[in-house]
């Protein structure tokens, strides 16, 4: 957004000008401004911090700084996506605004930071670097996708590490299909008993919690921008999420129970269920773990072992059979973060 200002205003909004950061702070803490008022720093209007009020054209409404925020760091980091040091000055600036804020741009109790919107792997890096520093008992997490890779388990393991050096406990949630990674069972060997790990045949996306006042989910399918959350209902909420979850997964120690049904596999039970409430091969595939490629093979395999000659026979086969339920350990899916195999978000 920078350089959008006016001639007399050469600048963007993550460093107003004196008159603009005066205009524009009077009118996040009163809910308005006069037209008259506003006149003396246009660079206001020309950034669209101020908006005419649509119920009196003598006055402007101020842009909630959190808008501010979200439009300013997506400008920015396209912009100069090198440049941490621009990323932090502009988030710094629309807080320092957004703490000015009266009851209409900001949730009653001073909850304004409750929750935090990352944008970009830098924001989102910096944000889990400094909730790890400051863990001292325990970190759950979920983590959604198939086998492990080698480098998304090892990004993060110098933080791991430290967790472990200062006592703190890891609990972490993945698809059964990541129990075929040797990665994983590698990460876990060299953490020791720091970390306990248990899989279901379907989680919910990325989520990871902190001492259970800090949590962060994912805030777009692309896995780019994610909301950090320190409101203490929300972050209950997600850790009872994840307390039932745990519950009902198995323990990496132990096997995945038999199938109902003789020659069809656990991974074959949990596609026939949900094959039976309509979803795509895609859509199956993503909720499992595994690729598309492998879905449609395992579903191949499901027509031949039930003797269907059609996706429609398939369906009836598999309720006749009474397969259309879901497996005893099967999940709801959910949220997303980036990619992870540790405390560390890429």
């Amino acid at each position: 957004m920078a350089g959008h200002g006016t001639e007399q205003h050469p600048h963007g909004a993550d460093r107003l000008c004196e008159i603009g950061d005066r205009v524009y702070s009077r009118a996040v803490r009163r809910g308005r401004v006069t037209r008259a008022d506003a006149a003396q720093a246009p660079c206001l209007l020309d950034l669209a911090l101020l908006h005419p009020d649509p119920d009196d054209d003598a006055w402007l409404l101020p842009t909630a700084p959190q808008e501010v925020m979200t439009r300013l760091l997506r400008g920015v980091y396209d912009e100069v996506s090198a440049s941490r040091r621009r990323v932090g000055a502009a988030v710094a600036a629309v807080e320092r605004y957004a703490g000015l804020g009266g009851g209409t741009q900001s949730a009653p109790g001073g909850e304004g930071t409750a929750i935090r919107v990352l944008d970009g792997p830098v924001r989102i890096q910096a944000a889990l670097d400094e909730a790890t520093d400051a863990c001292t008992s325990e970190v759950l997490t979920v983590q959604p996708g198939g086998i492990r890779r080698e480098h998304e388990l090892t990004e993060g393991l110098h933080r791991a590490l430290a967790l472990r050096s200062r006592g703190v406990r890891m609990r972490d949630l993945y698809n059964h299909v990541a129990r075929h990674g040797q990665g994983l069972l590698h990460y876990l060997e060299l953490m020791g008993d720091a970390v306990e790990a248990r899989t279901l045949d379907e989680v919910i996306e990325r989520l990871i919690l902190f001492d259970r006042t800090v949590a962060f989910i994912p805030a777009n399918a692309d896995r780019t921008v994610a909301l950090e959350l320190r409101h203490p209902g929300l972050v209950e909420y997600l850790a009872t999420v994840f307390e039932r979850l745990w519950r009902s997964a198995i323990p990496l120690t132990m096997a995945i129970p038999e199938p109902r049904i003789e020659g069809i596999s656990h991974r074959e039970q949990s596609i026939a269920a949900l094959l039976a409430e309509g979803h795509q091969d895609a859509v199956i595939a993503e909720r499992l773990g595994i690729s598309v490629r492998t879905c449609r093979a395992h579903i191949a395999r499901l027509s031949e072992t039930l003797g269907a000659a059609s996706r429609t026979q398939l369906g009836v086969r598999i309720a006749q059979v009474g397969l259309d339920a879901p497996a005893p350990d099967a999940a709801p899916a959910g949220l997303s973060l980036p990619d992870q195999g540790s405390p560390s978000v890429r």
